[in-house]
């Protein structure tokens, strides 16, 4: 298979009847040798694994040569509540990216925001507010982050969608921790949908994606205003504006699929979704 300028991950999401070991395969059959494993008490992940299981998990995944790249947590660092429970469950998200050998968690922003069509930006009920849990909370998981030696990151998402959101989050977190290990994942669907140029959003995202800080994640859709995952490179985001605007901007990390198989079952199967997206990144590197 040719190589891509970019490697080629993919989340778990997209593996609804596939065993791990039938994932593994077809992973491996189309380039993949990165993972997001998605966390949450229904999945086979979660923070309730055993050691052994764990461990298991991770021989899996290392005998095979496919990297943990990221536990993708439901996390939301600036949702209404104690911070207590969502700082704690953080730290078990760490504890597990640590055992896994994963480099990164995954966190949403979370915020409280009232309902908005597809291509329209939240309006967040109380957005200051917000964003202040959201750093008091990263900056209590600071030392923990450095004693297990994952980073933890925001994905452009929810109430926070555009590379604007969440750099701006990132800026308010460096002035109460000027040395903070946090970082970006750009959903590339998010801040595109609602209107942030893809340039802009490499603006404000790249000095958290590159130098191993954070990564990207790619899907496609009809529109901005239909959600409905397609196979990559038959929709309209623009992945080859993408993958020039991060070769231009010194990105060098994977580009993640994610496949949303688990919230839609009527769409293709990880198979082919990932056939797709491989065919793509080929097009355009």
């Amino acid at each position: 298979m040719t190589a891509t300028a970019f490697p080629l991950a993919a989340s778990t999401l997209g593996a609804v009847e596939e065993s791990l070991e039938e994932m593994v395969a077809t992973f491996l059959r189309h380039g993949a040798y990165a993972v997001e494993l998605r966390t949450a008490d229904d999945a086979p992940v979660h923070t309730g694994l055993s050691a052994d299981a764990r461990t298991r998990l991770a021989e899996i995944l290392g005998a095979a040569g496919i990297e943990v790249l990221a536990v993708a947590s439901r996390v939301r660092i600036a949702a209404d509540g104690e911070d207590e429970g969502i700082v704690t469950d953080l730290a078990d998200h760490l504890h597990l990216a640590k055992d896994l050998g994963a480099r990164f968690v995954r966190v949403f922003p979370g915020a409280p925001a009232a309902p908005a069509e597809a291509d329209q930006l939240p309006q967040l009920a109380d957005g200051h507010a917000a964003e202040r849990r959201a750093v008091a909370r990263l900056a209590r998981v600071q030392d923990l982050i450095a004693e297990t030696g994952v980073r933890v990151l925001v994905e452009t998402h929810d109430s926070h969608p555009r590379g604007a959101d969440v750099a701006r989050l990132l800026h308010l977190l460096a002035e109460v921790v000027p040395d903070h290990r946090v970082g970006a994942i750009w959903d590339v669907l998010h801040p595109w949908r609602v209107g942030e140029p893809l340039s802009e959003t490499a603006r404000y995202l790249m000095p958290h994606l590159v130098q191993g800080h954070g990564y990207v994640q790619i899907k496609d859709v009809p529109s901005r205003q239909d959600r409905t995952p397609v196979l990559q490179g038959t929709g309209a985001v623009p992945l080859g504006e993408l993958m020039g605007l991060l070769r231009t901007g010194g990105y060098a990390g994977p580009l993640s699929l994610e496949w949303e198989r688990h919230w839609q079952r009527s769409i293709e199967p990880l198979e082919e979704a990932l056939a797709a997206a491989a065919a793509a990144l080929r097009e355009h590197q």
